[in-house]
Parts: structure tokens; sequence; C-alpha cells
């Protein structure tokens, strides 16, 4: 009888079967019905093949026996009694064996029959086996015996040892952790892993040295099971590695120790940000009230205005503050829900949201998150972001914060969460509801000078590879980039400008490297052209029907033109707008001809100034979408500059609702408003009377060069913005 090479072969040929093989004597054919015939044999000896005889019908060969030496030397007595005195070891620690059994061993007469016996009762490999059988010599037959045994001896000694360690644990998973533990120094030790086992292992001891919450701990435990008992190229086993990978990498337990020390705070917050002190106010009354409570629910921030102004690196700066990691998620564009949540992972290329992905790279559970552009969260056939949103930001729910892809709860309650936004328009009522707004107006023309001097320039000139020594910047020269080149809340085009400045002066430097340059205002008007940015106020024209009027965007506070014009025929007078106004506006500007018309005797308006005919309000720029209340005063204004022949004063700015009793509503955004006069060169604004409160959130810089008029009704304006001495002519006509 010979075993073969690879026992799938269904049709073996010689070249298939092992050369040794053992000569039996056949004591019983058993028929087994499903597997054919079987034969019950006895082993008499060890035996090789020589030669094939022939091949059909059957194969025949014939065999040479394979005889033991007989001579006893002091080598073979001395690795006899060593196999001896293994197998005894072995027959001490298992408990499963009688003690009889050592004295049966000392009994055998034979060292080729000891071996022999000895290896048909361990665990051995069908290799091993046959290694055995081929080995004619008694005295190596031991040795390789012997240690095949030593490595049982060590596996008995490890599992009576971990048995005694374990007999006292009473806690079944602590048990089990124990004895995995040991079972995996086992095999480390006698090198039976394989690849795929060794993988197992690994994850077993990250899995063990980590405390899990329960369901998480269950869960992993369910897929390490999983992943032991597929084979090692089985088409789901990279799957459930990369689930565990996620599932073991999330911090579950691991945070940072917050460091509140307001004095220091403070001074991050200086050196990060110029300005901006109710925002930075607000940021350490939040941190004080942490300090004295740091077990209350933390308030969300959200930190709303123009792009550019530091609503982003306000959250670094609060994290550094806090002494906590950093993190940032970027919600622009996002319509599908698993975005946050994660996809199941029945899914193809499935994984987790943009929470836990933060989370895991961050690597602590309380970092300081920054769920940036919130307002632009859309939503489409795969969902609503927005309202798994609602889940993570609400105290009461997070604590168990469930994801499609990891499955177990994650406790998201100690993260702090800051979202930015440029507008509020867009954000749903039950999501805003949630957070606590913080208005980011932007920065004055002085705080921007500021700005690029301490924070801007050194930057750039380090991003460039120059130094102060090499490069001078005037202050003349950053006002007149401030003041000529950029028009905007934020400094990002500031800081755009700059960098042109410098790729100018490194240029020269490369060509000569001794070459010192100075930045002045020639320099500017050469390296960055023509000023494209010129005041508003001069191209408004002091003729009737122009009226000059305040906005605020999602970029910032804004002026506007109100342009009228009067089209005499037809039947009635029509109202003809365009300019892409939103519905709002649109009522606003109805609401303003009709109050026009029902005090037209008041205003000193002739009749003819309201015959049939059309009258046309458009709102540059035409192709930009505007929409609001706060254009009503602007309206009336230029509706009875055209109607009166009287033009309005172009240097004077003015925003409020109107009503058809003729009062001044309160509006919003007047300090991006403001600052937007003072940009333009705005020398009057006119603001309702109930706003009066939000002047303290204009900079005093801002208060001082504008002349502000606060009224509360239209007869008020329009003194201001009309008057007795301004220009008259005949009504415009198209």
């Amino acid at each position: 009888v010979v075993s073969q090479h690879d026992p799938l072969t269904e049709n073996p040929g010689v070249e298939d079967l092992h050369e040794v093989g053992t000569i039996v004597r056949v004591m019983r054919i058993i028929d087994a019905r499903r597997e054919g015939k079987q034969a019950l044999v006895v082993g008499l000896a060890r035996a090789a093949i020589s030669r094939t005889v022939s091949l059909e019908p059957t194969l025949r060969v014939q065999i040479t026996p394979l005889d033991e030496p007989v001579e006893e030397t002091a080598q073979l007595e001395a690795a006899w009694r060593r196999v001896v005195m293994l197998a005894q070891r072995i027959v001490e620690l298992r408990e499963d064996m009688p003690d009889e059994w050592k004295a049966f061993i000392q009994g055998i007469p034979s060292p080729g029959i000891l071996a022999d016996l000895i290896a048909s009762n361990i665990a051995l490999t069908h290799q091993q086996k046959v290694e055995l059988l081929a080995e004619a010599n008694p005295e190596a037959r031991l040795a390789l015996v012997e240690g095949h045994l030593e490595k049982e001896v060590t596996i008995a000694e490890t599992q009576r040892s971990l048995a005694d360690e374990a007999g006292g644990e009473t806690d079944p998973k602590r048990r089990e952790r124990m004895l995995r533990q040991r079972m995996r120094e086992i095999q480390k030790e006698i090198g039976e892993a394989d690849a795929g086992s060794r993988e197992v292992d690994e994850l077993r001891e990250k899995l063990d040295a980590l405390t899990l919450p329960e369901e998480a701990e269950t869960l992993a435990d369910r897929e390490l099971r999983r992943l032991s008992s597929l084979p090692q190229h089985a088409p789901d086993r990279h799957l459930i590695r990369t689930y565990l990978d996620w599932l073991l990498d999330l911090p579950w337990n691991t945070e940072t120790e917050d460091h509140l020390d307001l004095s220091e705070a403070r001074k991050i917050l200086d050196a990060d940000h110029h300005g901006l002190s109710q925002v930075k106010d607000r940021i350490l009354e939040f941190l004080a009230v942490r300090k004295l409570a740091p077990d209350s629910p933390a308030p969300i921030l959200c930190f709303v205005g123009p792009p550019g102004v530091g609503k982003t690196s306000l959250g670094r700066s609060i994290a550094r503050c806090m002494g906590r990691k950093f993190t940032r998620a970027s919600l622009g564009g996002v319509r599908d829900e698993a975005e946050i949540r994660g996809h199941r992972r029945t899914y193809v290329g499935s994984m987790p949201g943009r929470i836990l992905q933060s989370i895991k790279r961050a690597g602590s559970r309380n970092p300081v998150f920054l769920l940036d552009e919130i307002d632009k969260v859309g939503s489409d056939y795969r969902g609503d972001p927005s309202s798994a949103l609602l889940e993570v930001l609400d105290p009461e729910q997070n604590q168990n914060f469930s994801d499609h892809y990891i499955e177990a709860p994650f406790d998201l309650s100690r993260v702090l969460f800051i979202a930015t936004a440029n507008t509020l328009s867009t954000i749903p009522p039950a999501l805003l509801d949630r957070m606590e707004v913080i208005e980011l107006s932007g920065y004055t023309e002085r705080e921007k000078l500021v700005i690029a001097k301490e924070f801007l320039v050194p930057r750039q000139l380090e991003a460039h590879g120059l130094s102060d020594e090499q490069v001078q910047v005037q202050e003349a020269a950053l006002e007149k980039v401030v003041v000529e080149y950029t028009r905007e809340a934020g400094v990002r085009n500031l800081e755009r400008n700059i960098a042109t400045l410098m790729r100018k002066c490194a240029r020269r430097i490369s060509e000569d490297r001794s070459a010192k340059i100075e930045i002045d205002p020639d320099f500017v008007s050469e390296a960055l052209g023509a000023p494209p940015h010129l005041p508003e106020v001069a191209e408004a024209e002091s003729i009737p029907g122009v009226a000059v009027g305040l906005a605020v965007t999602a970029h910032g506070g804004d002026i506007l033109f109100i342009e009228a014009a009067n089209n005499p025929g037809g039947k009635g007078i029509r109202l003809r707008l365009t300019g892409q106004l939103g519905d709002v506006m649109r009522e606003s500007a109805e609401a303003a001809l009709s109050w026009v018309r029902a005090h037209a005797r008041e205003l000193g308006l002739a009749e003819e100034a309201l015959a049939p005919g059309e009258i046309h309000l458009h709102v540059p720029a035409g192709a930009v979408p505007k929409d609001g209340p706060s254009a009503g005063v602007a309206m009336v204004t230029a509706l009875v500059s055209l109607l009166s022949g009287r033009s309005a004063r172009s240097n004077v700015a003015m925003t409020g609702e109107i009503s058809l009793r003729g009062r001044v509503l309160p509006v919003g955004g007047i300090k991006g408003k403001l600052l937007a006069a003072s940009r333009a060169g705005i020398d009057t604004v006119v603001i309702p009377k109930r706003n009066e409160k939000d002047l303290e959130d204009v900079p005093e810089e801002v208060r001082e060069v504008l002349d502000i008029h606060l009224v509360d009704t239209i007869e008020e304006a329009l003194a201001l913005t009309i008057g007795a001495g301004s220009r008259k002519t005949a009504p415009a006509a198209a």
C-alpha cells in the first residue's frame, strides 16, 4: 500500500505515488455502498518500489523490503531514552492519558517499534508521516520523532499553565481572550501558523488590546470567526478584513485632555486672527463654560459669513485653544445621505460615511469637528443628507450615532461640532435650530491693511522663498492693493494679489541674487495692471430715476443701483421689472409703486407724470439673481426721482423694507451693508430706525466715515435721499 502525492488525482500513475509503502495483510473487506469497498489491513513491513511490471489491466510493481539495521549503538540507546522520557512527560501533562501508558512506553522492546507507535499517536501532517515511513534506520526515525515530541511537550506544558491561569477566571470573555493569546503563542513557537491564521491572530491581538463597546466587540468577534473559517483566497476575505480594519481603527476610547487656559486661548485667537472681537469673545465665553462645566452638552457653533473672512481657520484656532485634534468634512455638493451615514456592506465599494471617516482620521473621539459649507448640502432621490445631520448634531441622539457600514453605535457626544456657511437661507430650519449662529460680516479696509501687513505678506514671503531683507513692502503699496484691486468682504483676493507681487519679486531675485526690491504704489500698478475696481459712486450719474441701494449676499455686503424709466402710452400704469428679481423683490416694487401713486399729491407729482404708460424698474447686473425685501426704500426713491424729475443724491445709499402705510421696516445684514457702503465710497447711509441696535456691531472706524441717518417713515427717507436741492429735469422716458 502506497499513498499518492496528491490525493485528488483520480487515476494515479507510478509517478503520482510515493516510492515507499507498507506490506500489509488484508484482514477483512468491507462493502461500503456509497464509498465503495474498504479493506481492513495490518501493516507488516516497509517496502520500496523498485520497478514497474505492468500498467494494464492493473498497475503492478516489483518491491524491495526495507530491512532495519540490527546493530545497537550508544547513540541509538541515547535517542531511545530521550524519546521515552519525552513520551512519558506528555502522559504526565495530558489528563486524557492514563498513567499506565508510562509503563507501557518503557516496556516497548524495539526502538523502531517505539518510533512507529509514537508517530501513529501524535498529530503529524501527511508529508511528515511519509518521511517517517521512508526512513528505515531506527536511530534516524527516533530523531524525527524526538523533534515532533518536543513540540508536543511545549504545547502540553502551555495548555497546562493556561488551564491553571484561566481556571480561576470567572469572566468568560476574559478567559477566552487569555486562551486565544496562549494559543497564538503556541502556534508562533512551533511555527505552524500560515499567512491566513497569522492575519487573524494579528487582528485578534488588536481586538484584545482594545476595550470596545459590547456591540462593537460582538461584531468584531463574529467577523473574526468568519474570517478564520474562510480559505486564504476566498472572495469575501478582503471585504471582511477591510471591515475589521475600519472597526478596530476607530478611536472608541481614545481621547485628548482639554487644556482650557483662557489667557492662552486669547493669545492664540489674537495671533491667528485680527479683529473679530465679538466672535472671539463668544468663543472665550464658550471655553469658560467648558472649563466650569466640562460634562455639559456643548453648543454647536455655526460661523456664517462671506468667503475669506476666517471661518475655517477659527475652527482650527478653537482646536488649538482646547488642545484637541482638528478634523474637517466638506459638505459642499453632498446630495447622498450615504455620504453622511455610510453605505451598507452589501454594496460594492461600501465604506463608512464622512463623519466616521473624519473621526478615524483625527484619531480621537473628542476632536473639534468642522462641518464646512453646511449651507450647500443638497438632496435628491438618494435621500436628504441634512436629515442625517440632524442626528449628528442633536446631543440627545448622537450618543448612539449609527453608521450603515460599521453597524455598531458610535458616541459622538464628546465631539465639538462647528459648522460654517455663507448664508442661512439654504439651511433647513430644523438643522438651523440645532446651531448657534455667529455672524462674520467682513473686514474694513483698515483691518485688511493690518491683516496684509501682519499675516499675508510674511506668509507669502515664506511661500515664495523670499526674506524681508530682499523684499520691502511699503504701507502705501498695500493700501493701493486693498482699495483699488480688491472689493470683497474677506481677504482671499487680497492674498492672491500679494502672491502676484511676490512672484514678480521672486523672478527678479532669481535672475539677480543681490537684488533688493521695494514694493511701492508704482510697482503695484506695473505688476497688477489697471485697477479693476473703481468706486461705484463714480458710476452713479445724478439723473432722475437712479437710486443707490444696499444688499447683503453670500459673498458679503454690496451696493446695487435701482434704475427707473417711464414709457408713456397704452392703458393704465403698468410695472415692468428686469434684472432677475425674485418674488419678494417684485412684491416690494409693486408696494413701492402703489405707495407713490397713493401719495402723488403730497409728493408734488404732476398729473402727466402718472399718465398711462409703462414704468420700467431695472436692477443691474442682469445676470445675477436678486431677492429680498430690503430694496423697498431705494425703489420708492427711484420712482419718486423719476416721476418728479428730481435726481437722487448719488452719494447716499439706503436700505429698508416699506409698508403701504409708509413705514420703513427693519432689515438684516446692517453691518455687511455699511461695510459695503464704506468700501464703495458712500458718504451717507439711510437705514430703518428699528435697526439702531445693529449699529453696535459696526466697527467704530466705519461709523466715523459714514453719516448714518435713522428713519421711521418713507417721507423722512425721501427728504434725505432726494431733498429740495436736487437737480430737477423732465421725467426720464425710454
